[in-house]
């Protein structure tokens, strides 16, 4: 009976080593970029003209679909 129980026990330890990592990592990866772009690590440079890259991309995509919304009849 003690075997079953300890078993038992076992089976319902609770969240593995990778969830309990998971669950303490709170930044996003836009916050993680945006560390990196700025820390003096080499090629962080270009993480930061990527993060500016994209940044200028969504705003004109955003941009684009507000002048879109605005031009269709509703």
């Amino acid at each position: 009976m003690i075997p079953v129980l300890v078993l038992l026990l076992a089976a319902c330890g609770g969240d593995s080593a990778d969830q309990k990592a998971m669950n303490r990592d709170t930044l996003t990866q836009r916050q993680k970029d945006s560390i990196l772009a700025n820390s003096r690590i080499p090629g962080a440079s270009g993480v930061k003209r990527a993060m500016t890259a994209a940044d200028s991309t969504s705003a004109g995509i955003q941009r684009a679909n507000a002048a879109a919304a605005d031009t269709n009849p509703r």
